[in-house]
């Protein structure tokens, strides 16, 4: 008597897509080559730092993964999607530098995360309840709750970098970019910052962070880029910072011991 056959497995799941995935991508602003064929991938879930000289094309990778700095050749895809769709379907949240952002624009912190909102209202732009409980748990968990009706200008270097962050939370945002978030922030806004940054990585969000606080790299990242128009190292922060591609980089030795109160800015 025969045996039956043997199930055949069924067709297996795709796996997810990349959360970030560049190919080849250059950019140039006029006869500067600000990036050169950038090959960079980043699965879900991690927290990546961006590291690099000035000029090295930090900022620009954030945009041209954002779709603001379009590539001259090359592809990039956020979750599987190209930059616009992403930005549509609101999965891209975006903290750009201080110095890029009007701060003498009359409009409160309360405002600003609700902007994160935009994409889920109507044409009138009226918040729903849903909108109203989103911006208000995202103030919460930035610690900017009793802030929300402070004009943005008037608060905090390190409180407005917050507010960028509060609005990508409130959003929905499942990958964060962000632009030298450190840069003249106080000690407690960097903390606050630091923790809120690693416990949406622990929820499966992706986040992209450029910085020059080399020191603090190896205590909240999983891995480190380190750039120079083109990706000189990818892995974890200890490979990434290694004395010799720190001065094949930065023309410098290793990084120094990260002091015991947190990141230094």
């Amino acid at each position: 008597m025969s045996s039956a056959p043997a199930p055949q497995p069924g067709p297996q799941p795709a796996p997810p897509p990349p959360a970030v995935e560049v190919e080849g991508a250059t950019v140039r602003y006029g006869d500067v080559l600000a990036l050169d064929d950038v090959h960079l991938t980043l699965a879900q879930g991690r927290l990546c730092a961006l590291l690099g000289t000035n000029g090295s094309g930090k900022s620009t990778l954030l945009r041209t993964v954002l779709g603001l700095n379009p590539a001259a050749r090359g592809t990039v895809r956020v979750l599987g999607r190209g930059p616009a769709a992403a930005r549509r379907a609101g999965l891209l949240g975006y903290v750009p530098q201080s110095e890029q952002v009007d701060w003498a624009f009359p409009v409160r912190v309360i405002d600003v995360v609700m902007m994160g909102r935009y994409g889920r209202m109507g044409p009138l732009r009226r918040p729903r309840r849903a909108d109203r409980e989103a911006v208000e748990a995202a103030l919460e968990r930035t610690g900017l709750a009793d802030l929300a009706h402070r004009q943005i200008g008037a608060l905090s270097g390190g409180q407005r970098k917050r507010a960028f962050v509060a609005r990508g939370i409130a959003q929905g945002a499942q990958v964060f970019l962000l632009d030298e978030p450190f840069a003249g922030v106080d000690r407690p806004s960097e903390a606050t910052i630091i923790e809120v940054l690693t416990a949406m990585r622990d929820e499966g969000h992706t986040l992209l962070v450029s910085t020059h606080d080399l020191a603090g790299v190896p205590r909240w990242c999983d891995e480190a880029v380190l750039l120079q128009r083109r990706v000189v190292a990818h892995g974890s922060p200890q490979e990434v910072l290694s004395p010799e591609r720190l001065m094949s980089a930065f023309g410098a030795g290793p990084a120094p011991a990260p002091a015991d109160e947190g990141c230094a800015a």
